[in-house]
């Protein structure tokens, strides 16, 4: 339990930070310099030899989806959202993630459609506090696009473990984090003057950079394995879900962001409900 608490405390004060002291800082640019601390993180551990080159491969593109374009849809969020508002849409990740694993398994059933309507209308309660312009609808989109990449690569991801459980996550991790190198990496010095970029960062602002790969997409994932184990699977549901009320009292409490307190209990009550029955569906499955 105290690694899941210590990661979901990570992981809340990731969204105030992001939005707070990273402005004007290019997200496809946060991206990259995150999943490459990321990957120096994990190469310590890497053991190229733990499986062949072409399950590599696999995990390499599995990265590429689960961090890589999940970061950069998931940054891109916030010119458009407050960090709240962003925190409080990550929720429905386990909705995709019934979604996902319906789809590989070629069926469609209607339970988690219905919970994905209750998660939208969540969503619409908690962003709409006026009328939505372009740039909203178009953060609420790309924090969507975040969710499905990370329920995919984390679908696809525990159905290759489960076939290999002899394979230790720490020995393979630095594939999946090379694979969102590569595509966010070549995707931001095709587009950006890296170099001026970094120049013009502050010390606070590659403070900030460093927390965020090192210890919130690197660290954190490996502690959060490895306090997965030490915990029951209820528990294990719960703390998943323990970094959005923390990540919007951060951000409310510690970040100064403004919010209709009504509106927010309301719409994250809709999204909390479509997610815990997105649970409860998945663990009949299992």
């Amino acid at each position: 339990m105290p690694h899941l608490l210590l990661v979901s405390l990570i992981w809340a004060f990731s969204f105030g930070l992001i939005k707070t002291r990273l402005v004007g800082v290019d997200s496809t640019f946060v991206a990259a310099v995150r999943v490459a601390l990321a990957l120096l993180v994990f190469l310590p551990f890497l053991r190229p030899r733990a499986v062949p080159a072409r399950v590599a491969v696999r995990l390499v593109g599995i990265g590429a989806v689960q961090f890589g374009l999940m970061y950069l849809a998931y940054l891109a969020a916030f010119d458009a959202l407050e960090a709240y508002q962003v925190a409080v849409l990550t929720i429905i990740t386990p909705i995709f993630v019934c979604l996902t694993d319906d789809l590989l398994d070629r069926r469609l059933r209607w339970a988690p459609l219905l919970a994905a309507l209750a998660a939208v209308g969540g969503s619409g309660v908690i962003v709409a506090q006026k009328p939505l312009g372009r740039a909203e609808w178009t953060g609420i989109i790309l924090v969507q696009v975040s969710n499905v990449c990370f329920a995919l690569g984390q679908v696809l991801y525990r159905r290759w473990k489960l076939a290999a459980p002899q394979v230790r996550d720490r020995e393979v991790f630095a594939w999946l984090y090379l694979g969102a190198v590569l595509a966010t990496v070549p995707y931001a010095c095709t587009r950006l003057d890296v170099p001026v970029l970094a120049r013009a960062l502050t010390t606070p602002q590659l403070g900030v950079l460093v927390y965020l790969g090192v210890l919130a997409s690197g660290a954190a994932f490996f502690l959060w394995n490895l306090g997965a184990v030490r915990v029951s699977t209820g528990t294990l549901a719960v703390m998943n879900n323990a970094k959005l009320p923390l990540g919007v009292a951060v951000s409310l409490l510690v970040f100064g962001e403004k919010t209709d307190l009504l509106r927010l209990l309301v719409g994250g009550g809709l999204l909390l409900a479509a997610a815990l029955y997105a649970q409860w569906l998945e663990k009949r499955r299992l």
